[in-house]
């Protein structure tokens, strides 16, 4: 997995995409893929976290590769990115919530009317952001209920597209979703980077 970097990042690019990730904690297929899947559209995958180095990704309850961080979440803004992708991994999104700089990040981002796409417990994170009534989504089933009681709608669905607010949230389960979540938030992040091209 090739690195975005500090300098491959053009300001206000709408072909950066920003991949928000805690310390350590994610599952790494949901890092791995969703990035090769962004680094294959042609856009600049970013690693951003809450502290700079390198983040731990796990698979499952083992701990797997380390991964080098872009930027640091207080030296991020979402006006240099174009959209946002939440990886899950139970420990993750639990220590993102906590992170009031990362909540505000991600906050961001539909405040801006920009694409976010979550996986697996990443909505955990949206959960604390509270950006989450009035909208429909999916989420690992563990999640369903914090998803209801922050005025979410929660469906089991492979993958959920919703336009229902500020900006556009896609959503999957599970791992076994990557494939369908991919191709979904790809072809919602390629819309939006027209429309910011078209300055509309």
């Amino acid at each position: 997995m090739g690195h975005g970097s500090a300098s491959a990042i053009r300001f206000g690019s709408s072909k950066n995409i920003a991949f928000l990730l805690a310390p350590e904690g994610v599952e790494q297929i949901e890092l791995t893929e969703p990035w090769q899947a962004v680094a294959d559209a042609g856009d600049t995958p970013c690693l951003v976290s809450t502290k700079p180095g390198r983040i731990q990704a796990f698979d499952h309850l083992d701990k797997a590769d380390t991964f080098a961080v872009d930027q640091v979440v207080s030296d991020a803004s979402a006006e240099i990115y174009g959209c946002l992708v939440l990886p899950g991994g139970v420990a993750n999104p639990d220590a993102l919530r906590v992170d009031s700089g990362a909540v505000a990040f991600v906050r961001e981002f539909f405040d801006a009317g920009k694409p976010v796409a979550a996986i697996c417990h990443a909505p955990w994170t949206l959960v604390e952001a509270d950006v989450l009534r009035g909208r429909t989504l999916t989420s690992w089933p563990s999640v369903r209920t914090d998803i209801r009681n922050a005025g979410g709608t929660w469906v089991d669905e492979q993958v959920m597209v919703c336009h229902d607010g500020p900006n556009t949230l896609i959503t999957s389960r599970k791992p076994d979703d990557l494939k369908a979540f991919c191709a979904a938030f790809t072809a919602e992040f390629a819309k939006a980077s027209a429309r910011a091209a078209a300055g509309t």
